[in-house]
């Protein structure tokens, strides 16, 4: 995560007034997103994925579901949540990143989306 995606997430989230947040404890945009979370009181739920090699074993969060495979726990996080807010490390939508999917899925689910690029514009 950039210095301006940063600074973009920290403005969304306080904007929001959130009552509760999900994210998939991975390193990286989740484990920030978390700690910014816990920091402002909004409860976490946590959707841990299957494999544990780039979980960022996120501690404080309110609940912590069971674990699933990426594309399915992704689409748990976007399903249960009313809005998205993505982190990607591209200015441009790539195949193959699970960042980018989860954003094309809740596109399709009609969500409201907070798009933060790696220079800090927000679509």
């Amino acid at each position: 995560m950039t210095v301006d995606q940063f600074d973009q997430l920290v403005t969304i989230v306080k904007g929001l007034g959130a009552t509760e947040a999900h994210h998939g404890d991975c390193i990286g945009s989740d484990a920030v997103f978390h700690d910014i979370c816990v920091e402002l009181g909004i409860p976490v739920i946590i959707h841990p994925p299957e494999d544990p090699k780039k979980m960022a074993y996120c501690s404080g969060a309110h609940v912590v579901l069971a674990a699933k495979g990426y594309l399915d726990r992704n689409k748990d996080i976007v399903d249960e949540s009313d809005a998205l807010i993505a982190v990607p490390n591209s200015m441009t939508e790539k195949m193959r990143s699970g960042t980018w999917s989860t954003y094309r899925y809740a596109v399709k689910q009609d969500k409201i989306i907070f798009l933060i690029l790696p220079n800090g514009a927000v679509r």
